[in-house]
């Protein structure tokens, strides 16, 4: 499946799209679940600056809001302000399947000390705070990346 959401609503609520005409890239998130053999997971991608402090987040997948409170380190961030993911939520993954979204991303945040964080779920399943964590660097394009608990493999593309 791929998503390609605008990214006007972290415009207005984040430091990932810089004011006015900023040079930007498109960049491909893949995200490959083990076959845990449990209900689909609901996956939080999200930023933290070089502080460790909540930017924002990119993209939610798993449409049922009500169980975003267990993806614990989103929720934590983010206060579970579900006003900023309006456009940016999708379909929760299945087991063993692969979700591809591509976002547009301004090139300020790679090399610059950012962080995306992975959360994953799975309803009646332990949550899994940071599945992946990984600074978003130029040099960490292509590089894949184990993930802790659901996630078996991700990967991002510029």
């Amino acid at each position: 499946m791929m998503l390609k959401p605008l990214m006007t609503t972290l415009a207005v609520t984040t430091a990932l799209t810089a004011p006015g005409i900023a040079a930007a890239r498109q960049v491909t998130f893949s995200t490959t679940l083990n076959n845990y053999g449990g209900p689909p997971a609901f996956l939080a991608y999200y930023v933290t600056d070089a502080n460790g402090a909540y930017v924002g987040t990119l993209w939610m997948a798993g449409a049922r809001a009500r169980y975003y409170e267990h993806l614990d380190g989103w929720y934590r961030a983010s206060g579970g302000d579900m006003s900023q993911l309006n456009g940016i939520t999708g379909a929760s993954v299945g087991s063993g399947q692969t979700l591809t979204i591509t976002l547009d991303l301004v090139d300020s945040v790679f090399d610059a000390g950012y962080v995306l964080h992975i959360d994953a779920a799975a309803e009646n399943m332990r949550s899994v705070p940071n599945d992946v964590k990984v600074p978003l660097t130029a040099a960490g394009a292509g590089q894949g990346v184990k993930g802790k608990g659901y996630i078996a493999r991700f990967t991002y593309s510029m």
